[in-house]
């Protein structure tokens, strides 16, 4: 009985325990605050829940928070059934895994009208609701941003300007627009900076994003580029991306005008043209005048042909300050170099004694340093502006040509010339008084005499035959003096003379010329040679058949062996005997025949 009482009780006990949990437990559900995906893709949401008794026996809802904050439901699954409501069943689809407590809500092709509030409710049997939320963003990368820039001129004098446009195209969220001056953002400020944007929203939802910089150009800003930075927002992260770089035109007033006077080659030398141009700092720039020698142009560039030392001044450039109404100018020097002809003293021509000297200068007046060099012949004979000839002779006598230049202006040079004709007695060249010559009679010799001398001297020939005149061939100056040539046929010895002479003097040369008769020699006939020639061959030809006749002969009477024996007495000793001896060895077989008795075989010697 006791026992009843003690089972009937630890129900009672187990039974309360469990409506206890069951007043107290409640159903977990954890889900991300947000999800993220850019258009067209699909987004996945997913439910975690737990709950505290049977996880078989729950209910799950999925639902979507409209425009007004109303509850849409997705979906419903239970136990025993799933159902996917019907305007949203090509839409969304969801997997379910209750022993492992997960759902996940899959929707396609994600549009901007998607991007809501998403509940995920867990109902357990017990009557206990657990709701989970999660917010869907859809994100759309915008078009390539453009830049459009102001193209006319804009005044320093004016107040805010229009700089430019950015446009940014279909994005989603909206984009943001910075305008960047060179490398630093531009805030607004009053009276100096302002942007203005325009934002429109497609229907489809895609925002287009205008933005207009206006601005109190400086002078500076010329130098400056424009452009805008975009950032937009993409799953996880910021982008940003930057448009083309533009210019701006700026106008601005004159302060100051230059001048640039200048030729081709830098200095300005008689002859060269020369140009002069005039050039403001305002922009636009302004009109202007150019003023020259009391004469004014209106105009900004100026051309001066061939100019001389007599166009060298001041040259005035002008222009109008648009801002003051004051005239600004500038100034420049124009000077033009000159180096005037050569000036020679003594000049043209001139004389002098052989032996004498000659100081020549060579002056010409320039506006710079000049350089003096003096040439004769094409070759260097001096420095400097004075020439100095001592001791003159015969080889002082030429042109000498003085140039003078200007270093520092390659361009001007002029040059004079002095002929310097040196008197002197006549002076033969010659090697000696008397010249001595050989020739054979009747043949023609032709004798030189080359003479220098100033005055051009007179030249004479005669010779030691009075019955011979001696006439010349040529007579032509040369570089060194006068050249005369005669001819004439050598008969016998004879002496020529050659006679040259000035109102300074005279001189002369002999020419002692010796005449040979060449000895004739007759030479044989070719007749005559050939019949002594015949004769003498004949000769030999018979002695050498005597000579074989007399071998022959002995050699059969047997006074010669025929065996190698060798030598052997041919005749009996006699006076008068002839006495033949024959020599054997290896290589040769030699007869002496002897005269007189007295000669001796060698084995009897």
């Amino acid at each position: 009985m006791a026992l009843r009482k003690n089972a009937s009780v630890f129900v009672g006990l187990v039974m309360l325990s469990l409506v206890w949990k069951a007043a107290w437990a409640k159903v977990e559900v954890n889900m991300e605050d947000r999800v993220e995906v850019y258009l067209g893709n699909p987004a996945q949401i997913t439910c975690m829940f737990t709950v505290p008794v049977n996880t078989d026996d729950v209910i799950i809802q999925w639902y979507k928070l409209t425009k007004t904050k109303n509850r849409l439901r997705l979906y419903y699954g239970d136990r025993d059934m799933e159902t996917v409501d019907k305007p949203f069943q090509d839409k969304v689809s969801v997997m379910r895994s209750v022993n492992s407590g997960e759902v996940v809500l899959t929707i396609k092709d994600v549009v901007l009208e998607d991007e809501r509030e998403y509940i995920c409710q867990v109902n357990e049997s017990s009557g206990t609701i657990g709701v989970g939320r999660t917010s869907l963003k859809v994100f759309v990368a915008p078009d390539r941003s453009l830049i459009e820039g102001v193209y006319t001129g804009i005044s320093v004098e004016s107040s805010l300007s229009k700089i430019g446009r950015c446009v940014t195209e279909n994005g989603y969220p909206m984009p943001n627009i910075t305008w960047y001056r060179d490398q630093t953002p531009l805030q607004k400020k009053p009276n100096e900076v302002d942007v203005k944007s325009v934002v429109t929203q497609h229907p489809n939802g895609l925002y287009r994003v205008e933005s207009d910089l206006y601005l109190k150009v400086v002078k500076e800003d010329e130098r400056s580029v424009f452009y805008c930075e975009v950032s937009y927002f993409t799953p996880g992260r910021t982008m940003m991306t930057e448009t083309d770089k533009i210019k701006i035109t700026v106008f601005y007033p004159t302060t100051s005008v230059n001048v640039r006077v200048g030729s081709p080659k830098g200095l300005v030398k008689e002859g060269d043209t020369v140009e002069v141009r005039c050039h403001a700092d305002g922009k636009p720039e302004p009109p202007m005048t150019i003023t020259h020698n009391g004469v004014t142009l209106e105009q900004n560039f100026l051309v001066l042909s061939d100019v001389t030392r007599q166009v060298s001044g001041i040259i005035t450039c002008s222009a109008l300050n648009t801002e003051t109404f004051e005239e600004i100018s500038g100034n420049a020097e124009l000077f033009v170099h000159f180096l005037d002809p050569a000036v020679l003293s003594p000049k043209g021509s001139h004389v002098m004694k052989k032996g004498a000297d000659l100081n020549v200068t060579c002056n010409a007046l320039s506006s710079l340093n000049t350089h003096t060099e003096w040439f004769k012949k094409g070759k260097k004979v001096a420095d400097g502006h004075m020439l100095v000839l001592k001791d003159a002779g015969f080889e002082t006598t030429g042109t000498y040509v003085c140039e003078v230049t200007v270093p520092s202006l390659p361009g001007l040079r002029t040059n004079g010339s002095l002929h310097v004709i040196v008197q002197a007695a006549p002076e033969i060249q010659k090697s000696d008084d008397i010249i001595h010559l050989e020739k054979n009679t009747e043949e023609v010799v032709k004798l030189n005499c080359h003479v220098r001398g100033n005055p051009s001297p007179v030249i004479t020939w005669s010779s030691s035959d009075q019955s011979l005149i001696l006439k010349e061939e040529s007579h032509k100056q040369t570089e060194n003096g006068v050249l005369s040539v005669v001819s004439f046929t050598v008969s016998s010895d004879i002496m020529a003379y050659c006679n040259a002479s000035n109102n300074l003097g005279n001189d002369s040369v002999s020419f002692r010329i010796k005449a040979i008769v060449p000895t004739t020699v007759t030479a044989p006939s070719t007749t005559e040679g050939s019949g002594v020639i015949i004769a003498v061959i004949i000769v030999c030809i018979l002695l050498l058949a005597i000579l074989g006749s007399v071998l022959y002969f002995l050699y059969k009477k047997g006074k010669i062996p025929c065996g190698r024996s060798g030598k052997q007495d041919l005749t009996k000793p006699g006076k008068d005997n002839i006495v033949v001896e024959m020599k054997s060895d290896n290589t040769e077989e030699a007869v002496l025949l002897g005269v007189n008795g007295d000669n001796k075989p060698p084995n009897d010697q």
